[in-house]
């Protein structure tokens, strides 16, 4: 598994190396470093996902799915991202199942389970905890829920399943949204 990941994220980072150039990086901003590469707020979700080293699976995936326009337009968009860590959390063999060309409707229902219209921070996340009574139910653009409550300091998400995947770097501002990092794939019912 393990090569073929390796092998989609070269092809994908020659079919995709006009993303990282498209927008001007200002000395000002304030980025956050993921996956050893800094994060700017002037771009886009794919422009800055495929400079993390700890995102490689999930843009090979974007990528299979067709999503890579979808995910550099307008938006806004906040996404839960999951490191390559979280996808080998899954059974033996389902991420190279899922990347098959066959099985694009369930990997495309899988990522965008991970993400909800609007542009929602940390702090705005607790605060719809907060009104929800110590919960809040996030519609994703997937169609199904996700339940954010409380964690100590952070935020744990749970899918549909009861499956529980804990932020791990909120607030990685993006030219059309927000990334909360999250340490397990989250999955629709």
């Amino acid at each position: 598994m393990n090569i073929r990941i390796a092998c989609m994220t070269a092809a994908i980072a020659l079919a995709v190396p006009a993303l990282t150039l498209s927008l001007p990086v200002t000395a000002q901003e304030q980025t956050k470093t993921v996956g050893g590469a800094p994060m700017y707020p002037s771009k886009t979700i794919v422009e800055n996902a495929v400079n993390s080293k700890d995102h490689t699976t999930l843009v090979a995936a974007v990528k299979a799915a067709g999503l890579v326009e979808t995910l550099q337009g307008q938006g806004p968009f906040t996404v839960f991202a999951p490191t390559n860590a979280a996808f080998t959390k899954l059974p033996a063999g389902t991420v190279d199942t899922l990347l098959k060309p066959e099985n694009k409707a369930q990997l495309t229902s899988v990522l965008t389970y991970h993400v909800v219209a609007g542009k929602m921070t940390a702090q705005d996340l607790a605060a719809k905890v907060k009104e929800g009574g110590g919960k809040a139910m996030l519609k994703t653009v997937q169609g199904e829920t996700l339940t954010v409550t409380p964690s100590g300091s952070t935020l744990t998400i749970t899918d549909k399943k009861g499956g529980k995947s804990t932020v791990s770097i909120a607030d990685v501002m993006q030219s059309n949204g927000v990334i909360h990092v999250v340490d397990t794939v989250l999955l629709p019912g």
